[in-house]
């Protein structure tokens, strides 16, 4: 499912936006049916987050404008309509050329410390940086999942209500109860299902935590969203009244 398709503003200067790289990600099926209204706020969207973060390249990137538009474009999508600023005040984003080593501690309910070596895809650092793998990036945008920009700043998004359990900052027109009532339901059944062997379309690394649950399901909802609605309509429903956004409506229009 994870296969990879992916063949002046804010004070930045003009190379800071690549043209080609604009039009190039656009074409991918996460995009489809966005309005010409859409696509220009969706613009104004990408030039803030460029504004806001800065790039740097880590196992031997040197980040250019083509690779900082295909990122800023990607996570452009899921505060098309809340802005940039929800994102929060963290300042960097570092790009690996592919997978990377992820080395930490993880405390167990005994209170016992665990040294982790985990090679990921991407992080997201409370209060710090986000890291990305740019295979992945690369292979994200095809319509079937998987978006690791997505899933990376939806923890961002979850991290801005504090802790980082899968229920970001909700709008006052949102009850947490409702989101609550929803997620968890859903999030049960899945674990279950998965821990019974059973084949989900749903990435079943999505098992791991809350938080994973918000950002894999984040990932589906922009990217998949037929497989979310039709398994968890009541998560698809909160989904979209958070990010103002019905990406099934939107991708059923676009079909030819």
């Amino acid at each position: 499912m994870r296969s990879g398709v992916f063949s002046a503003l804010f004070g930045r200067s003009e190379p800071e936006f690549d043209e080609t790289a604009w039009r190039e990600v656009l074409a991918l099926p996460v995009f489809a049916g966005l309005t010409a209204e859409e696509l220009a706020r969706l613009r104004e969207r990408a030039l803030g987050i460029l504004a806001d973060k800065t790039f740097s390249g880590a196992g031997g990137v040197e980040v250019d404008p083509y690779m900082r538009t295909v990122i800023a474009a990607f996570a452009a999508l899921p505060v098309l309509e809340l802005g940039h600023a929800a994102y929060g005040d963290w300042r960097e984003i570092v790009v690996y050329p592919a997978e990377f080593i992820h080395d930490g501690h993880e405390i167990d309910e005994a209170g016992v410390v665990h040294h982790l070596r985990h090679v990921r895809a991407g992080e997201a650092m409370e209060g710090g940086p986000l890291v990305l793998s740019w295979d992945d990036v690369a292979a994200s945008g095809g319509g079937e999942g998987y978006n690791v920009v997505i899933h990376e700043f939806a923890h961002k998004l979850d991290m801005a209500n504090g802790a980082v359990d899968g229920l970001p900052a909700l709008p006052r027109d949102m009850r947490v109860a409702d989101w609550a009532a929803a997620f968890t339901a859903a999030y049960d059944d899945f674990c279950r299902r998965v821990d019974t062997g059973e084949e989900t379309e749903i990435d079943p690394y999505a098992a791991e935590s809350p938080a994973e649950f918000f950002a894999v399901l984040s990932e589906y909802f922009f990217e998949w969203p037929q497989p979310l609605a039709t398994a968890y309509p009541a998560v698809y429903a909160q989904l979209c009244r958070y990010f103002r956004q019905d990406p099934l409506q939107r991708q059923e229009h676009a079909a030819p």
